[in-house]
């Protein structure tokens, strides 16, 4: 008797399952479906619309060649750039004392108009043949002091007991007018720099072809007295090992200062062709 019972429920269920399907399965509105978006060719596009005839190459006129041409692409060819043109750089020339910043800097100017080099304050004594507003501004303590609580300076440092800083008015000024920035600096006051400016700047490291010569250039200059001197060849000795934290090292090798400065010449011209240009904000 129960094998009967569930015999006869299993056909009752049997009879139902058809409604049940039907009503568990709704039917699906045709206007609802959303198309496959179909991936065409620019052939294909382009064959959507009128075509365009397009004069015989060999025998066209270049201007009814380029109509036909933008007429047949529904657009026109640009006329602006493809590249903006590159920022301007700053560029912080650092090194060891005699080794050839000065000289360098001066024949990089020769070479390139749009290169303004930034002279920097300092409260040492102006040397012989230096010229005021030319190789430094030589101002009083007091007065440099008054700078560094007005925040006119960049950077600035202690050094050798005279103070040195960077007046941030003539970057400014030269900078809007689509110059690059030339900052000559020590390697501590590169440091420094590095710290303010990060990556916005690039660093140059100039150096000697070997030790000897860094002494020997040191020694001829005849600016220093026994002490200085030799306290300036252990600072030369020490600030070489800072190459590392420079983006580029130039070898300004006895006599063959134009090799050098085209060298960063070549640095520049590379720095501008980046695909992501250094900006920097001062």
């Amino acid at each position: 008797m129960p094998f009967r019972r569930l015999c006869f429920s299993l056909a009752r269920s049997a009879i139902n399952l058809p409604a049940l399907h039907k009503a568990a399965v709704p039917k699906l509105n045709p206007a609802l479906h959303l198309r496959r978006p179909k991936h065409t060719s620019t052939a294909a596009r382009m064959s959507r619309h009128p075509s365009v005839p397009i004069p015989a190459l060999e025998k066209a006129d270049r201007v009814e060649l380029l109509r036909a041409l933008e007429a047949s692409l529904k657009c026109s060819f640009s006329t602006e750039p493809i590249v903006p043109p590159p920022s301007p750089l700053i560029l912080v020339i650092s090194g060891p004392s005699g080794v050839g910043k000065d000289a360098v800097i001066r024949k990089l100017q020769e070479f390139r108009q749009d290169v303004h080099f930034v002279v920097t304050a300092t409260t040492r004594p102006m040397r012989p043949g230096e010229v005021e507003g030319k190789d430094y501004y030589f101002v009083k303590k007091e007065e440099f002091l008054d700078m560094i609580e007005k925040n006119e300076l960049l950077e600035y440092a202690l050094v050798y007991g005279d103070y040195k800083g960077i007046p941030k008015r003539q970057i400014r000024e030269f900078m809007s007018k689509g110059c690059d920035i030339v900052l000559r600096v020590d390697v501590q006051g590169a440091a420094t720099l590095k710290r303010i400016l990060g990556d916005s700047a690039v660093f140059i490291f100039l150096v000697a072809e070997n030790e000897l010569e860094l002494v020997n250039r040191l020694v001829e200059r005849k600016t220093e007295t026994k002490e200085t001197l030799q306290v300036r060849i252990a600072t030369a000795r020490e600030e070489v090992k800072c190459i590392r934290d420079f983006d580029y090292v130039v070898v300004n090798a006895q006599g063959k200062l134009e090799n050098a400065t085209r060298m960063v010449e070549a640095i520049i011209d590379a720095e501008k062709a980046r695909v992501r240009q250094r900006t920097a904000s001062i």
